[in-house]
C-alpha cells in the first residue's frame, strides 16, 4: 500500500472514529496565512468583548444583563423587565435571521469565525496545548507513548492552565445573568452563602472543561444542530470554502503514466490542518466548519511550487463551474425583507416603550360632584383610580400635575400621599380627584392632558376625558 493511500480517509464513517465506533483523537497541525491572522486578529476582539462587556456600564447599567432570577435585563442602557419577554420574539428571530442569510451567502462562516466553540478552542486551548506539549507531531508522540514524569509534568500543566482560564471564562459567563457588583460579592464570600451560582458555576466549568480540553470536534459533528441544517439554508450560489476539482484533478500519483496532471500535489497538507478532520477535496460535507485553514495550508504549498494559490479557495459551486454567483437572489431576498420587518419592529417597540406605565379608570361613585365656591361659582370633581408601574431599574417619585395649560385654567389634582414613591419594576395604585371650573364643560365633558412626572422631569403625558352637568 502507498504512503498516500495509507493516509486516505475512509469513506463509510467520521475520520475520527475507527471501525468499532471508537474515537480518534485528532492532532490537527498549525497553520500560517492571511486567513490565520484574520481569524486570530477577530477571534481575539470577540474574546476580549466577551470578558470586557459585562463590566461595562451604559447610563448607569451594566452594558448586558440577563437576571433571569431577579427578571430585570438591561441592553447598552435599555432597561427591560419580565414582562417586556415578547420583545424576545424580534431578537431571537432577528438573529436567527440573520444566520440564515449569513449561511446563504457565505456559509458556515459563523462556525468558523464567531462560534464560541470555535473561538476559545482555536484561540486559547489549542494555544495552551502547543504551548505545554509542542506542535501536533510532538502531541501524538506524547499521548501514544508510555507514562513519564515529563508526561505527568505536562498533562498536569496543561488542564491547570485550562481550569485557570476556564475559571476566568465561566465566571465572566456568570456575570452577565448576575450582575459584576453580585459577582464582586459573592467571590468575596463562602460558596456555602451562594449555593446556586456556585453550582451552576462549578457545572458550566466543568462543561468547558469537558467539551474544549477533550470532546472538542466531536460536538460540531455529532452534536450541534446547525451543521444537521445548514444544507436547507445554502444553494449553488453560497460562497463555501470549496476545492477546484477541474483545475486539481487528476492529483499527483493518481493520473496515468504520461498523462498530464493537476495542480494538487496530493500532500495531504489540507487534511493535516483540518480541525474536524475531514478531506475538502471530497466536496462539501456536514462536518467542515468553513475555518479556511486548509487554504491557508494549500496556498503555502502552491506558494513553494511556484503555482498560483486559490486551488482550494472561497467559492461557490456555480463560480468553480465558471458562472457568476449571485448574492441577490430568492432566498437572500426574502431573509433580508424578513429581518427589515423583524428590525423595524424591535425598532417600534423601543421607541414606543415608556419608563413608566400608567392606567387610569374613573371609580364607581358618582360620576362627578359639583360644588359651589364662596365666590358663587361652580367647581367639578371627577374620581379616577390610576395604577403605576415603574419600568426603570431605579426607584421612582411620581406625581401627577396637569399640564401648564390646564393648570392656569383652574384645573387640580387632589390625592393623599403624594408623591408616590415606586421602587424599580414595582407597581403602585392610587386613588385621585379632579377639580376643575365648570366653565371647561362642553355638552357635559371635556378632554384634558396631565404630566406624570419622576420628580422635576415630565416622564409621560396622558389624557383623561372629564364628565359633569350638561350645560
Amino acid at each position: 500500500m502507498s504512503s498516500n493511500s495509507s493516509r486516505e480517509l475512509p469513506t463509510d464513517r467520521l475520520a475520527t472514529s475507527d471501525q468499532q465506533g471508537r474515537r480518534i483523537y485528532l492532532y490537527s497541525a498549525e497553520v500560517k496565512g492571511r486567513f490565520r491572522t484574520a481569524r486570530t486578529w477577530t477571534h481575539s476582539i470577540l474574546i476580549l468583548v466577551f470578558l470586557l462587556l459585562p463590566w461595562m456600564h451604559v447610563h448607569g447599567h451594566q452594558a448586558i444583563l440577563m437576571n433571569i432570577m431577579q427578571r430585570r435585563f438591561a441592553i447598552f442602557g435599555l432597561t427591560f423587565w419580565a414582562h417586556d419577554a415578547p420583545m424576545l420574539v424580534f431578537l431571537i428571530g432577528g438573529a436567527a435571521l440573520t444566520l440564515g442569510l449569513v449561511t446563504a451567502v457565505w456559509g458556515r462562516a459563523w462556525c468558523g469565525w464567531a462560534c464560541p466553540q470555535t473561538v476559545f478552542i482555536d484561540s486559547l486551548f489549542r494555544v495552551i496545548e502547543r504551548v505545554v506539549e509542542g506542535d501536533h507531531v510532538a502531541r501524538r508522540k506524547l499521548d501514544t507513548g508510555g507514562w513519564t514524569f515529563d508526561k505527568f509534568y505536562k498533562k498536569c500543566l496543561k488542564w491547570l492552565l485550562y481550569s485557570t482560564f476556564t475559571l476566568v471564562v465561566a465566571h465572566s459567563f456568570i456575570a452577565y445573568f448576575v450582575g459584576t457588583d453580585e459577582l464582586s460579592r459573592m467571590i468575596r464570600h463562602s460558596p456555602a452563602e451562594n449555593p446556586l451560582s456556585f453550582s451552576v458555576m462549578l457545572a458550566i466549568t466543568g462543561f468547558i472543561l469537558f467539551d474544549f480540553g477533550w470532546f472538542r470536534e466531536q460536538f460540531c459533528t455529532m452534536l450541534c444542530p446547525y451543521g444537521r441544517f445548514q444544507c436547507l439554508l445554502m444553494d449553488e450560489h453560497s460562497t463555501l470554502v470549496t476545492y477546484d476539482v477541474r483545475r486539481g484533478e487528476p492529483r499527483k500519483g493518481l493520473n496515468s503514466e504520461g498523462t498530464p496532471g493537476g495542480d494538487c500535489v496530493n500532500c495531504y497538507r489540507c487534511v493535516q490542518v483540518c480541525p474536524t478532520g475531514i478531506d475538502i477535496r471530497r466536496g462539501t460535507q456536514l462536518e467542515c466548519i468553513g475555518c479556511t485553514a486548509c487554504i491557508d495550508a494549500c496556498d503555502d504549498v502552491m506558494t513553494r511550487l511556484h503555482k498560483p494559490r486559490g486551488l482550494i479557495r472561497h467559492a461557490s459551486a456555480v463560480a468553480l463551474q465558471g458562472g457568476k454567483s449571485k448574492i441577490i437572489r430568492g432566498r437572500t431576498i426574502v431573509y433580508s425583507l424578513l429581518l427589515a420587518g423583524i428590525i423595524m419592529g424591535l425598532i417600534t417597540s423601543i421607541a414606543t416603550r415608556r419608563p413608566v406605565e400608567a392606567a387610569f379608570i374613573r371609580a364607581t361613585d358618582t360620576p362627578y360632584q359639583e360644588i359651589k365656591t364662596s365666590t358663587g361659582s361652580s367647581v367639578i370633581i371627577n374620581h379616577f383610580k390610576t395604577d403605576l408601574s415603574n419600568q426603570s431599574f431605579d426607584g421612582a417619585v411620581i406625581d401627577l400635575l396637569p399640564t401648564a395649560e390646564y393648570a392656569n385654567r383652574g384645573v387640580e389634582f387632589v390625592f393623599a400621599g403624594r408623591p408616590l414613591h415606586i421602587q424599580a419594576g414595582q407597581k403602585a395604585g392610587a386613588e385621585f380627584f379632579i377639580k376643575f371650573p365648570k366653565s371647561l364643560l362642553v355638552n357635559g365633558h371635556t378632554q384634558i392632558a396631565l404630566n406624570i412626572m419622576n420628580g422635576s422631569a415630565i416622564v409621560l403625558t396622558e389624557e383623561l376625558s372629564l364628565v359633569g352637568p350638561y350645560l
